[in-house]
């Protein structure tokens, strides 16, 4: 009985860390409702953020009943979900720009809601992929290998035991941080890239956002 409740007790505080990774599969729901209607596949508003909605609940139950396998593949499809409505809204909207579909406060609103998407959708993908992803890394004592050279990786062992990072993994707000970062200087800041896979990522997002800040809302700026 006392495993039991110390498993559930783990498994809850696992699920716990995982709350802001949620949130952010949910905002892009809402930002994807947030765009004009041109630029949503099937033009239903709400189809993104019911699909997420639907495939959360058995994410979180596989992850509760330690189903590791099936909540990482669910993981994946809500990523590649969110990442393909993202990529679909982006298209449209560069194919609108030289027919004038869409006025231009609406466009200043589709780059923002776009560029803010670009952020959450790529630090899921950075969450979800680095070191294994969420659970391995839970299952470590630290985080001392991984796609990114976090700075607290980088201190000394007796720097680190002090400032109380000996234990330290980062969370979905360090792959925020990571992502913002890469979306508004468009390359990484304080957190060195290691493996290749990143480094694509990484290109793949900055492309993103120069696209959305240099052509869309540069262009809607001029035609205000």
């Amino acid at each position: 009985m006392t495993k039991l409740v110390e498993t559930w007790t783990n498994a809850t505080k696992a699920a716990g860390a995982r709350w802001p990774a949620i949130f952010a599969l949910l905002a892009l729901g809402g930002l994807y409702a947030a765009l004009p209607s041109s630029l949503l596949i099937g033009g239903s508003r709400w189809l993104l953020l019911a699909v997420v909605s639907v495939l959360i609940v058995p994410a979180l139950v596989s992850h509760y009943k330690g189903a590791h396998t099936a909540n990482q593949v669910l993981g994946y499809v809500l990523n590649g979900v969110v990442t393909a409505a993202m990529i679909a809204s982006l298209a449209l909207l560069i194919r609108a720009l030289p027919l004038h579909l869409e006025k231009p406060q609406e466009l200043l609103q589709s780059a923002a809601a776009l560029w803010l998407a670009n952020i959450l959708v790529f630090a899921s993908w950075y969450w979800r992929l680095d070191a294994g992803g969420p659970h391995k890394r839970a299952q470590r004592a630290g985080h001392t290998r991984g796609a990114f050279l976090f700075p607290q990786m980088t201190l000394a062992p007796d720097k680190k035991h002090g400032a109380g990072f000996q234990e330290w993994s980062p969370n979905f707000v360090d792959y925020l941080f990571l992502a913002f970062n890469t979306s508004t200087a468009f390359s990484p800041t304080d957190v060195p890239v290691l493996t290749r896979w990143a480094k694509v990522l990484m290109m793949l997002q900055s492309l993103i956002s120069l696209l959305v800040i240099a052509l869309l809302a540069a262009r809607a700026v001029n035609i205000l």
